[in-house]
């Protein structure tokens, strides 16, 4: 299921119409400078001017558990409509929903359990009431996401404690790691995590490595609302991957919306799974990719160092998945989804660059100051103006993965696919021409 049909898109800073209606893509999973391995240039300010660039018109604000972060979120932010959050003093249309991130690890069924959860909160005073809450269990102040030493199912109670509006979702489920579904230390499903508190988990997150369809084959998800995140550990990957919404602007239709899975939620953006950082298993250090066929072949062991190889999303999902749901089955109002490549990447891919190299930078900032967000362009722009205002090879980029015409090597083990649009002939073509694209 490579290629979707794109929806038509008008107006934009985030909002859209479609079929007449008012939309927006919401992220819903980022971070804060103050979290580890995060770009330092993750202010609020920022983090609205990127929001924008990308086409993210509801984002949230991640980190909300660190006492320093929630200091620069009542310095910066101002309440707009209920339950969300503005920049003070500012034109921008981007709005602020109050996120976090909290690692649980803990042991529990003879094992030892490590899972991430995205944690919502309504109201800067809720939140706080939540960090009280937190801060009596573990260190918050050590990461802005915080390693708790309680269940999954407790931390869902500290939160519902302090307020029922509060949500839990579990974040990027199928991770072998971290997602409460992952190989190395996850659950067979979400009433063994959170027991009899499982009906009060409405939604799930998917990850980079899944998409819907790979989720559609698991019975016990069938009743749970999917979206989907970026989880940005720095400004440019904002939006790459998100969740549509056709609600009003506010706090409790947003999470009512997935709570009754209608309408009002109306597909994800997408990366294609194999881009993914665990997409299948293997060793990175022994350079090991293997898809899980070839997994069971060598029963699961390294062919370079004899030790176990780290178990990636594919073959979870296909342990867990029911016998009738083969790869492909689509359940009944499943919500559309629609697989992308970052702009950046597929500037990087025509130029025949590196993704930070100064050149696809300006060019990226060239596009989208031509053409609006980036999202717009990469779902809805007609392809006549594509060429019309971009580079022929920019444009045929766009094109192909709308059409799903491309090559990704899957990623595996914590390495990112590699993405090729270009067959080794046009690649050189394009490093030939790349001093006259602009």
């Amino acid at each position: 299921m490579r290629s979707k049909t794109s929806p038509r898109l008008a107006s934009g800073r985030g909002f859209l119409v479609y079929n007449e209606r008012m939309r927006f893509f919401a992220d819903l999973e980022i971070h804060s400078r103050f979290a580890r391995a995060c770009s330092p240039d993750l202010t609020i300010p920022n983090i609205a001017l990127w929001a924008a660039k990308k086409g993210i018109g509801v984002i949230g604000t991640g980190d909300f558990t660190h006492p320093q972060w929630m200091k620069e979120i009542k310095e910066t932010l101002e309440p707009a409509e209920t339950g969300l959050y503005k920049l003070k003093s500012s034109p921008s249309t981007v709005r602020f929903l109050l996120s976090g991130e909290v690692s649980c690890i803990y042991s529990k069924g003879g094992r030892v359990r490590r899972v991430h959860h995205l944690v919502y909160a309504p109201s800067i005073e809720i939140a706080e009431n939540c960090n009280a809450k937190l801060s009596a269990v573990g260190n918050i102040r050590s990461d802005g996401r915080p390693i708790i030493g309680i269940t999954s199912k407790r931390l869902l109670e500290l939160l519902l404690s302090a307020s029922p509006e509060c949500v839990l979702i579990p974040a990027h489920v199928w991770t072998p790691h971290f997602g409460v579904f992952g190989s190395a230390s996850g659950y067979d499903s979400l009433k063994e995590c959170f027991e009899e508190r499982e009906p009060q988990v409405f939604a799930i997150e998917t990850g980079l490595s899944s998409n819907p369809a790979m989720n559609w084959r698991i019975p016990f998800l069938d009743n749970k609302a999917i979206i989907s995140s970026s989880d940005a550990h720095s400004l440019h990957r904002i939006g790459r991957e998100a969740t549509i919404f056709d609600t009003d602007l506010s706090y409790k239709e947003i999470f009512d919306a997935l709570r009754a899975r209608d309408s009002r939620l109306a597909g994800t953006i997408e990366f294609f799974p194999e881009e993914g950082k665990y997409h299948y298993d293997g060793h990175r250090d022994c350079k090991v990719s293997w898809s899980p066929k070839e997994t069971k072949r060598n029963k699961g062991l390294c062919s370079v160092c004899k030790r176990k190889v780290t178990v990636g999303v594919m073959a979870r999902v296909e342990q867990l998945a029911a016998p009738d749901r083969p790869e492909g089955w689509r359940p009944a109002g499943a919500k559309p989804y629609f697989s992308l490549v970052p702009l950046e990447e597929l500037i990087a891919e025509a130029l025949a660059l590196g993704v930070a190299s100064k050149a696809v930078r300006q060019m990226y900032e060239e596009t989208i100051k031509k053409l609006g967000e980036e999202l717009k362009i990469l779902l809805d722009v007609p392809e006549r103006e594509l060429r019309d205002n971009l580079s022929e090879r920019v444009a045929e980029a766009i094109v192909r993965v709308r059409q799903g015409k491309l090559h990704i090597e899957p990623g595996y083990d914590g390495e990112y696919g590699k993405i090729k649009i270009f067959d080794e002939s046009e690649r050189a073509k394009g490093a030939a021409a790349q001093t006259s694209l602009f």
